[in-house]
């Protein structure tokens, strides 16, 4: 008769324990992640369908020729152009030209240069082309903020992926925030969200966006998405340049606020496009970047941006209240949806520069 060893048996034994560990550890993971799935809050701003649902639209589905054929969309919504507006640093804007020849459905970049009275690097790029994507340098006559809101004839694409010249975002980011854009083409989807706070006075103040406490379950809420990172639709351009006089002073003034005037622009367009007049849409929507850099740093001029300016986040603050006087109403309504790469639409934290 054949005896199985001690040391036998109590190895095959532990091994039985690990795989009911094993078994045991992978359930409670799928029921955990059933149970978040299902606490995931819907888009309200979505007229009632919820994110996932929004989202799964874009993927694309097997069709018949006819429907091909009849969804085949015009070139200028399957591209975008880049927009970016820089000021003394054009060996990082070189840099930022080289990284974003390789991103997908690009259609051409236009450079707004402020440097006035400096000549721009075309010969320099042109010399070391050829390049897949065509660059278009646009000079100035005044170093101004809102030189980059113009709607400039080279743009021949409905979205518009607008960059501040510090920046750099990964490929990746850039075609998924693409798609979502594709998604949600009345709205600015984009990688920087910003709210404003209300006071018991009734004057408002400018904040950032905090990450959501984990003990409550308090996501915070955004009311702004930055235009230095932002995909939009090309008539918003237009539709800045419509706004009063005043909006355009005070952007000018301050040398600041471009992006929430844009935003107040935007979310008041929404109110007039919606059809109950009940329904408030954000502005924006936000993309939760994987990568996004700062290259402010490794400008050999060792130019700081203005929001580095100790009264900056005081004149954005003064922006909310003084376009809230000129409009007669504060027009921006919140948002709590984030929408990333990986995972699901949920809350974020993304705290940065003003």
């Amino acid at each position: 008769m054949f005896v199985v060893p001690t040391k036998m048996r109590l190895h095959r034994c532990c091994f039985g324990l690990r795989r009911t560990y094993l078994f045991w550890a992978i359930l409670l993971i799928l029921l955990v992640g059933a149970v978040l799935t299902a606490l995931l809050p819907p888009a309200e701003d979505q007229r009632g369908v919820g994110v996932l649902e929004v989202l799964r639209r874009a993927t694309p589905q097997k069709q018949n020729p006819a429907q091909v054929h009849h969804a085949d969309s015009s070139e200028e919504e399957e591209k975008f152009t880049i927009i970016i507006q820089t000021y003394n640093r054009t060996d990082v804007l070189l840099k930022l030209l080289n990284h974003y020849q390789g991103v997908p459905h690009l259609q051409r970049i236009i450079i707004v240069w402020n440097n006035i009275g400096e000549q721009t690097p075309a010969k320099l790029w042109s010399s070391l082309g050829p390049h897949p994507v065509q660059v278009v340098f646009k000079e100035q006559t005044s170093n101004r903020m809102r030189n980059r809101l113009q709607p400039f004839p080279e743009i021949d694409t409905d979205a518009v992926l607008m960059l501040d010249d510090d920046t750099l975002i990964s490929v990746p980011d850039i075609s998924f925030a693409f798609s979502v854009w594709k998604q949600f083409p009345d709205q600015i989807v984009g990688f920087v969200p910003r709210k404003h706070v209300s006071t018991a006075a009734g004057v408002y103040s400018y904040g950032s966006f905090e990450l959501q406490d984990p003990e409550t379950a308090g996501g915070d809420k955004y009311s702004m998405v930055l235009i230095g990172a932002a995909f939009f639709h090309r008539r918003y351009l237009q539709l800045f340049q419509d706004q009063p006089q005043a909006v355009h002073a005070l952007v000018d003034e301050t040398q600041n606020c471009d992006d929430i005037a844009m935003n107040f622009a935007v979310a008041l367009y929404l109110r007039k496009q919606s059809k109950l007049g009940k329904m408030n849409k954000a502005s924006g929507v936000f993309i939760k970047p994987v990568d996004l850099r700062n290259l402010e740093k490794e400008a050999s001029s060792g130019y700081q941006g203005m929001w580095h300016r100790p009264e900056h986040l005081l004149q954005r603050s003064y922006c909310l209240n003084r376009l809230t006087q000129i409009y007669g109403f504060m027009p921006l309504s919140f948002s709590n949806l984030m929408v990333s790469q990986f995972g699901f639409p949920s809350y974020a934290n993304h705290k940065s520069r003003g």
